[in-house]
């Protein structure tokens, strides 16, 4: 009958395909309609901006219907307009999601939104919130909804703005838009990074508690707060609520467990995942091969990793820091050259692993090769954290000698954390010259901390110095 053909039936099916996430099946579909109607075009360019493709990188696609629409004779409409916008903003594209945004004769509620979501979304917090300024100069008829108020709320919390934040709630009390899941979830993130677990359950609270949005909101929030008992109770009292839980409430209860290193809650906990079948996507497994690492469980962690068909930077990050940090530098180095050969460009954290991972065992000729490729193949600018971590491999290797001409080479201006790395070091291989060095520079930075006054009468002590010792002992809270 020629149905696959119809333009009308090829947009039903798109769509079809479009809802199901099946975005390569409604491609096909697409470039088998000779006849491209505005019908065709709306939805494919809806589908690559529902199904997140510009998260995902494929930029390209949307462009190229971009670039049609301007090649054949249609006139363009709000709904395409939005969903171009909605595609360019996810995928981190502002000068298109701004020129299709300007473009635009109407500008509705849905257009200022996907502006606004879009940066947010790319972490550009203070534009999203000029944005949101503009559309209420704009056009104060147009009331921003849950899904604006969302986004602006989930830049507050980026740039952990508590104040605004605060004035924000107390707009969604009077309007009732507190009510809504995500707003309220949004709430809950934003007194989360602003480290206030307690405002955070009041909004909880005054929610309706059936819906997992809410409950992952509040799990992540004590994880995050250094409340791991907390946040695994929360979790037991979301299944008690018959909520049941998704990969993301498992991930943030993982991330609790983790920071306690408790074993047996965390293989619990995989368990009770494998049983009730709850689907592990990479942050997931991430969280997993986390837990058993800190664990001290290494095999665990490697079966998890060896079977991951796509590995991220942090699921690669996590293996080397959790051999580093147990001591198999070995493994560490190895895991380094697979991740190179795999195509993956390591990061900062990548080589603060590594140095970290040569610091445990005491490779000092491999943490220099490492501090050094850092910059020199990778053009990674090192931290203050990475330049610590050297000094303490350098001393505790008994190269202090060494570890202060690199610390006078420092192109940064070296804090407490590199000097007290030295005189930890100096006061280990008595070498009291550098050690009283460090200390004098730690007491101009930091004269009222007392623990750097009790590491130099220690120095002092230890190396048979009583009568200095004595004098600053006096001179110090001990006097």
């Amino acid at each position: 009958m020629g149905l696959d053909k119809d333009p009308y039936v090829c947009t039903s099916l798109l769509s079809m395909y479009s809802k199901c996430g099946m975005v390569g099946e409604a491609e096909t579909v697409f470039s088998d309609v000779m006849d491209k109607r505005l019908e065709i075009w709306n939805a494919m360019v809806a589908a690559y901006a529902e199904n997140d493709y510009g998260m995902l990188g494929f930029y390209d696609y949307g462009k190229s219907v971009h670039a049609e629409l301007f090649k054949r004779p249609i006139e363009s409409t709000p709904t395409i307009e939005s969903a171009l916008l909605t595609l360019y903003s996810k995928c981190g594209c502002d000068t298109d999601a701004y020129s299709i945004f300007k473009s635009m004769e109407e500008k509705d509620r849905i257009a200022w939104g996907s502006l606004i979501s879009g940066l947010c979304k790319n972490g550009k917090f203070e534009e999203a919130l000029k944005v949101f300024g503009s559309m209420k100069d704009d056009d104060d008829s147009l009331k921003p909804d849950s899904d604006i108020m969302t986004s602006v709320i989930n830049a507050f919390a980026g740039l952990e703005a508590l104040s605004f934040g605060l004035q924000v709630h107390g707009s969604m009390i009077k309007t009732g838009l507190v009510m809504n899941v995500f707003v309220g979830s949004s709430l809950i993130d934003l007194y989360s990074k602003c480290g206030l677990p307690e405002m955070a359950l009041k909004v909880f609270t005054g929610m309706r508690q059936d819906n997992m949005v809410a409950w992952n909101s509040m799990i992540s929030c004590y994880s995050r707060n250094n409340l791991p008992e907390l946040s695994v109770e929360f979790f037991n009292l979301m299944l008690n609520h018959g909520v049941f839980p998704d990969p993301v409430s498992i991930t943030s209860v993982l991330v609790a467990i983790s920071s306690t290193a408790s074993l047996l809650k965390g293989k619990s906990l995989h368990g009770y995942t494998l049983r009730l079948g709850i689907p592990s996507d990479t942050h997931l497994k991430n969280a997993l091969i986390d837990m058993y690492a800190k664990c001290g469980f290494s095999k665990y962690a490697e079966n998890i990793f060896s079977k991951m068909q796509h590995k991220s930077l942090i699921t690669w990050n996590l293996m080397i820091h959790g051999y580093g940090s147990h001591g198999d530098c070995h493994r560490a180095l190895s895991l380094f050259d697979e991740m190179k050969k795999a195509g993956e460009s390591p990061d900062d954290v990548t080589f603060m692993s590594l140095i970290s991972a040569c610091n445990h065992s005491g490779f000092v000729q491999e943490g220099k090769n490492i501090f050094e490729i850092m910059k020199q193949d990778y053009g990674i600018e090192p931290k203050i954290e990475h330049y610590a971590n050297m000094v303490d491999l350098l001393g505790r290797a008994g190269h202090l000698e060494e570890a202060y001409s690199f610390i006078k080479a420092m192109p940064i201006e070296p804090d407490s954390s590199i000097w007290l790395c030295l005189l930890s070091a100096s006061r280990t291989h008595h070498n009291v010259e550098l050690g009283i060095l460090a200390a004098e520079k730690l007491l101009r930075m930091e004269p009222e901390r007392s623990g750097n006054y009790v590491q130099l009468i220690n120095l002092y002590m230890e190396a048979g110095l009583k009568n200095e010792a004595a004098k600053l002992f006096v001179f110090s809270d001990g006097g």
